[in-house]
């Protein structure tokens, strides 16, 4: 089997990379990036160790995606993942997670490859969403969202509308040329390798700031850190591709919720008493409570339906994603240092 993994430099793209090395022993895996964000030269690095080849290209160029060989499968993880952008970042968000969906479906139409989608929960309305403010307050009851809280119609951010029209491409190209599809709205994901940057994900954020004593805001829904997302490891990620890959020919044009799920689910406020303990930091928090317009008060994600079929759930506890990427993070600190600024 050969699989190409889009965004293969990126924190998702190399740990899926490197686990599937070790888990398919036969199995030719190559990647994809540009090398153009925070970390990637350092995972990069850690891909030629595993003989992982990169193809150091923009997804966005379909001249140059068309140069690359045959694949079976192909993973595409490439995304710039910030839900807040300015103006002037629109057509970059759309360039790398929209055209370069597109890009992909034309290399899967022409090879005849599979391909497994990672998408997010970022693809349902903000509007429903944020009728659950008036609702939070300090350790609610966590449970996860009913069909009537989620809806794809209305607004999202730029980056959740790439994502779910990135979904609905898949499933034209598959009805036009028989490209057997996974997507998968994928939650939170964390854990080691992601660096501590706010647009790289707030559990490894927040972990960092507290390890090197910096200030951190609650921001937006009143500015007390009740806010909850459910989190996922990234080892339960790469278990869960696995798994997909294996019941492919059995299994596919499926579209998955996969999270954290309610035990995973944990408030800024929660998250903050968690970090406190196991940096032995205590740092100042400032409170804005204007509210972001892509910014949600609450999600957990219903993981029933991608347990049913693949018998898989998060095996990883929050505590552990917090312990292991705190770890990560303390034998890594002088390296991270010069790349988190």
């Amino acid at each position: 089997m050969k699989i190409l993994i889009t965004g293969g430099c990126g924190f998702v793209g190399s740990n899926i990379a490197i686990y599937l090395k070790k888990k398919i022993l036969n199995a030719k895996i190559d990647t994809l990036d540009n090398l153009s964000r925070v970390g990637s030269i350092m995972n990069y690095q850690r891909l030629k160790k595993h003989n992982i080849r990169n193809y150091k290209y923009n997804v966005s160029d379909f001249s140059k995606i068309k140069k690359i060989p045959k694949y079976n499968l192909i993973i595409d993880c490439c995304a710039e993942p910030a839900v807040e952008v300015s103006k002037s970042e629109v057509d970059r968000v759309f360039n790398t997670n929209l055209i370069g969906t597109f890009n992909l479906l034309k290399k899967c139409a022409e090879d005849k490859s599979n391909l497994i989608f990672l998408s997010s929960s970022r693809v349902y309305s903000i509007d429903l969403l944020k009728k659950i403010s008036s609702k939070l307050k300090n350790n609610i009851k966590k449970k996860i969202l009913n069909k009537k809280q989620l809806s794809t119609d209305g607004p999202k951010s730029i980056y959740g509308f790439t994502k779910f029209a990135s979904e609905e491409l898949i499933k034209e190209y598959s009805y036009l040329f028989n490209i057997k599809y996974i997507i998968n709205r994928l939650g939170v994901i964390s854990g080691p390798w992601q660096f501590g940057k706010q647009d790289q994900g707030f559990v490894s954020w927040w972990i960092w700031q507290h390890l090197n004593k910096k200030k951190l805001n609650y921001i937006g829904f009143g500015g007390k850190g009740y806010q909850i997302r459910d989190v996922i490891h990234i080892y339960d990620v790469c278990k869960l591709i696995y798994k997909q890959i294996k019941l492919f020919p059995k299994k596919n044009n499926l579209l998955l919720n996969a999270g954290g799920g309610v035990k995973n689910a944990i408030s800024l406020k929660e998250l903050t008493k968690k970090c406190e303990k196991i940096t032995s930091n205590s740092i100042k928090f400032s409170s804005k409570k204007s509210t972001s317009i892509y910014d949600i008060p609450y999600f957990v994600t219903d993981n029933s339906k991608v347990s049913n079929l693949y018998r898989w759930k998060p095996e990883k506890s929050v505590n552990d994603i917090i312990k292991d990427t705190h770890l990560w993070m303390k034998l890594n600190f002088n390296k991270l240092k010069t790349y988190i600024k």
